[in-house]
């Protein structure tokens, strides 16, 4: 629990922008030399190195030309992303950034810091810095507009790409640990009430359990699929329904979700599930009451609250070390990795990966809980040991 409680917080205190945010373009409209000031602070000030930062000046007529090519050298992985300062930024404030990091916190709230403080500065000097018009300039709200880039183009908000994946996670979250539980409460059924002793008396335990996990999955893959849908549809004609009811709304631009990307998120669901589902129901084999249950089965609950635990770190850095590694664990990856995929772009081989280490994991895990419930759904009175649970692991055969 103490893991769980400060080593999530430690790990975001110790997340800082990554060592190449200052690898940008940016497209400089003002007449104030902004650009310059930026990218110098991008690079570490003097003692860094602001060369890796881009600056072109250029007119307020000519950005969409410079955002379409700079938007195509950030496809081609020729940039991080850039940044748009407009002609009018010191009196209206706000500007664009667009890049493949949108979605990491660190790194955006990096840029924002570093342009806000050109900002003021810059208006702090056109205003003479009078009292009032530092009154008035320090209460200013600056805004960094962030769209994510991903190698097929442009992709929508940032925030609107965080949001999804923290709502993909926290879904993945609930359903798994749910209907896991489903599996562990139906085998506390079947031994508390006998049910079990009829029915391994004409089918095999091994059998019972697989279908048992596959039935309860299939309901859950099937709320699920109309889930998504219907959160689909709900964002489509979003506008049109609230129209309906009189309330105002602006459009918002969805994620793209391609085929693909629904596929591979509903396979980790599955596998998560299977994964989950075998231990719970080992759970429910070693043990004979509820209470016992619950007991017993905390240490794998834990396991699946450590991914969500790691949100913040993971969001932070997506394409961080720690991200990238707690998508390869088995336990935590069904979590991590769609919430990863929701973020950024994820390397084919870097899912391949995570895929093979989750379906080796659940084929040991199926494994073993089919030995454990071969023997535990006859066993009454008492919580099995270890020992014991063991000694049924080697028995079976």
């Amino acid at each position: 629990f103490a893991a769980l409680m400060f080593l999530p917080a430690y790990m975001g205190e110790r997340t800082k922008a990554s060592q190449d945010v200052s690898r940008i373009r940016i497209l400089d409209a003002t007449d104030h030399n902004l650009g310059q000031l930026v990218a110098y602070d991008l690079g570490g000030g003097i003692t860094g190195d602001p060369s890796a930062t881009q600056v072109v000046r250029l007119t307020e007529g000519g950005l969409a030309a410079a955002e379409s090519t700079a938007t195509n050298d950030v496809i081609a992985k020729r940039l991080k992303g850039y940044l748009v300062l407009p002609a009018g930024i010191l009196t209206r404030g706000g500007a664009r950034y667009a890049g493949v990091n949108a979605t990491a916190l660190a790194d955006m709230e990096f840029v924002r810091g570093v342009v806000q403080r050109r900002v003021l500065n810059a208006q702090l000097q056109a205003a003479g810095v009078s009292e009032a018009d530092a009154a008035r300039i320090t209460k200013s709200r600056f805004q960094l507009k962030a769209d994510r880039i991903t190698t097929s183009g442009q992709a929508g908000s940032g925030r609107v790409s965080l949001m999804f994946a923290i709502t993909v996670a926290m879904l993945l979250y609930m359903t798994i640990l749910m209907y896991g539980q489903n599996v562990l409460r139906s085998v506390i059924e079947e031994k508390t009430t006998r049910v079990a002793e009829v029915i391994v008396a004409s089918v095999r335990p091994t059998t019972l359990l697989a279908g048992k996990v596959l039935g309860v999955g299939a309901v859950g893959l099937t709320q699920m699929v109309i889930w998504l849908v219907a959160s689909l549809l709900m964002g489509k004609y979003r506008v049109s329904l609230l129209a309906v009811l009189g309330i105002p709304a602006t459009p918002v631009q969805l994620p793209h979700i391609t085929l693909g990307l629904a596929t591979v998120l509903l396979l980790y669901f599955l596998l998560g599930y299977i994964l989950y589902s075998s231990l719970f129901a080992a759970v429910g084999a070693m043990t004979s009451s509820e209470v016992e249950a619950q007991q017993a089965q905390l240490p794998i609950v834990l396991l699946l609250v450590a991914g969500v635990m790691f949100l913040q770190p993971v969001l932070s850095a997506p394409d961080g070390r720690l991200a990238q590694m707690l998508g390869w664990i088995p336990f935590t990856a069904p979590i991590m990795m769609p919430l990863r995929m929701s973020a950024v772009d994820v390397a084919p081989w870097d899912i391949a990966l995570s895929i093979v280490t989750l379906v080796a994991a659940c084929y040991v895990a199926v494994y073993l809980a089919a030995r454990i419930y071969r023997t535990g759904i006859l066993m009454y009175g008492k919580r099995a040991t270890l020992r014991e649970v063991a000694q049924w692991v080697r028995r079976a055969g």
